[in-house]
């Protein structure tokens, strides 16, 4: 059974990470000619139309990991000084779903992102600032910062990379584009013990 929700990860020629694609945007990349080399494990053949004159049916099989030629504005993003976008979603993917207050893991729909240093007290809505916390958690530390709350952090927050931010979108991540990620990882990044661990698991 193809399950086409599954998304290729995208890179350039140099193997850097760009983005996620679906399968209509790894269909139309395949047919203008941008994939220059492909990597990972078979996704799916989709089968397109049958040619007039031969009368055969074109197939094309879309890879894990497809690397693309071009000008991207993406590489723009490459850079040191990105910064990702600070988003809930992604924000309770960096910290694991976890409540970096009491260590337990929620649904999200019971986690909230709060501001180690309140706003009120000069804090800033940025990666270094915000945490993953469970709600009972975020109201008792209200506005103050852990220290006034007695509340010990679990971690300290960080700014994921351009590669780090790319798993962090991935809807369900295979094991091979895991593990082309992370070679793309800062080697102090807090994911790599993360994703070494799920690797093993699907070793």
């Amino acid at each position: 059974m193809i399950d086409l929700s599954q998304q290729a990860l995208r890179t350039d020629l140099a193997g850097m990470p760009l983005e996620w694609v679906d399968y209509r945007d790894a269909v139309r990349l395949y047919h203008t000619g941008q994939v220059a080399y492909t990597c990972g494990s078979l996704l799916y053949s989709l089968r397109g139309g049958i040619n007039a004159c031969s009368g055969n049916r074109s197939i094309v099989d879309v890879n894990s990991i497809i690397a693309t030629a071009g000008n991207c504005k993406g590489h723009a993003r490459l850079q040191r000084n990105y910064m990702p976008p600070l988003n809930n979603e992604t924000l309770f993917r960096r910290d694991a779903d976890m409540c970096l207050y009491c260590g337990n893991r929620f649904a999200s729909c019971d986690l909230s992102r709060d501001h180690v240093t309140p706003i009120s007290l000069g804090g800033l809505d940025v990666w270094t600032n915000v945490v993953t916390a469970c709600r009972r958690c975020n109201n008792h530390k209200a506005g103050r910062t852990p220290e006034q709350a007695n509340m010990l952090l679990l971690a300290v927050p960080f700014t994921p990379t351009y590669a780090e931010y790319i798993y962090l979108k991935g809807r369900r991540v295979l094991a091979d584009q895991m593990k082309y990620l992370l070679a793309h990882f800062p080697r102090s990044s807090p994911l790599h013990a993360r994703l070494r661990g799920q690797l093993r698991a699907h070793d």
